[in-house]
């Protein structure tokens, strides 16, 4: 596997231009952007420092409405450079529990698939477009 590095942190969220409010006026991050997700459900903005291979915080809103009281980090994610190699190559070790059944493409571009980490922890593998 080629990685290069921490992709993205996933941070469930109630009210997605609060907490992004707050990341930009309090912590100076700033919003790269915002999509909706495929699904139609979930708000997305990505926030950093600007630069192109820095990893980034991810915003999610809609992904649940049953939150505990302190931020949920949802998941993180592995910048990869062929996504479907990746998707084929885990597959074929024994024992990794798979959580997406196939590759799912945001309306930017971007690709994407999820498996457990050992303790059920969500790992994204993740090809930015």
């Amino acid at each position: 596997m080629r990685q290069r590095r921490i992709d993205h942190v996933g941070i469930v969220v109630r009210d997605i231009e609060t907490s992004t409010r707050f990341y930009t006026s309090v912590l100076g991050l700033e919003l790269k952007g915002t999509l909706l997700h495929t699904n139609g459900v979930f708000k997305l903005a990505f926030l950093g420092y600007g630069g192109s291979e820095e990893t980034e915080i991810e915003l999610i809103q809609g992904y649940s409405d049953k939150l505990p009281s302190e931020a949920t980090v949802h998941h993180f994610a592995i910048t990869v450079s062929d996504i479907e190699e990746e998707f084929r190559r885990i597959q074929a070790i024994d024992g990794v529990k798979f959580i997406d059944t196939e590759i799912t493409t945001l309306p930017n571009g971007h690709r994407y698939f999820f498996i457990y980490g050992p303790e059920r922890e969500w790992i994204e593998l993740f090809q930015r477009s």
